[in-house]
């Protein structure tokens, strides 16, 4: 199971009280999810990153806002389960790749991020190329998440890569997407997973300060929301023989009124 954009305090609390259930539910062997704004919103910690593996989150993916917190790039050479995107500066501390398995099957993972509309970076699909003849001989399957802001772009890796990897999900935009589905070599694709975070806001944020700053343009502090909490993602089945998808199904677990 892949969890989009965990946001903030509400996002780890209802993530906490239904992984285990998630994970019962759907017969779920690996859960990934996109930490990169569990800590207050912006950027993740060892701390909550430590929390979110308690709770049952096996590997921890990372985007645009991976440097928000000053204490991180000290503690990620240390958390073996998180992996910031592959296609940053590669100076940069942490890893580029996980490999997770269970029962003997090996899951490649890693992160790229997107280009238009977004900070400079090096080029997604030659990263993508460059990370899976490093994890060729580590992993069985592959999944590759796109941190980016245009959906062209996350469609383009998608072909890009179909054939090579058993799925390609996009996250970044906090919005869920409805286009899932098994590209014709067989690699499962989903333009954003959404986030897990609070729905009621404007991308997990309280709406009037951001309501306020497209109006007027003036400087607010964004806070993270707390209303309409929701899990989203995306449950996807590996052919262990194939190393490509089987079937990918969105998930979204809203709180009970």
């Amino acid at each position: 199971m892949f969890l989009g954009d965990i946001v903030g305090r509400p996002g780890r609390v209802f993530l906490a009280e239904r992984l285990s259930s998630m994970r019962r539910k759907h017969g779920i062997d690996m859960v990934v999810a996109n930490g990169e704004n569990a800590a207050g919103g912006s950027g993740l910690n060892g701390r909550i990153a430590a929390e979110l593996a308690s709770i049952g989150v096996d590997g921890i993916t990372l985007g645009d806002h991976v440097w928000d917190q000053k204490s991180f790039p000290r503690e990620i050479v240390d958390l073996e389960y998180v992996c910031r995107p592959a296609n940053l500066v590669e100076s940069c501390p942490g890893a580029t790749s996980l490999v997770l398995e269970k029962s003997g099957f090996r899951l490649g993972v890693f992160t790229v991020m997107g280009r238009v509309f977004m900070a400079p970076c090096d080029c997604p699909f030659r990263t993508a190329d460059r990370m899976l003849t490093t994890l060729k001989n580590e992993s069985d399957a592959v999944l590759v998440e796109i941190h980016a802001e245009a959906t062209s772009e996350k469609v383009a890796l998608g072909w890009h890569l179909d054939g090579r990897v058993a799925a390609v999900v996009g996250t970044h935009t906090h919005i869920p997407t409805a286009d899932a589905r098994i590209l014709p070599k067989g690699t499962a694709y989903l333009t954003d997973a959404g986030m897990t975070g609070p729905f009621h806001s404007v991308l997990g944020r309280e709406i009037e300060p951001v309501l306020g700053r497209f109006i007027d343009g003036m400087p607010r502090r964004f806070e993270v929301a707390s209303g309409d909490v929701r899990i989203c993602g995306a449950v996807i089945e590996i052919d262990e023989s194939r190393g490509l998808a089987r079937s990918i199904e969105p998930v979204m677990v809203c709180r009970e009124k």
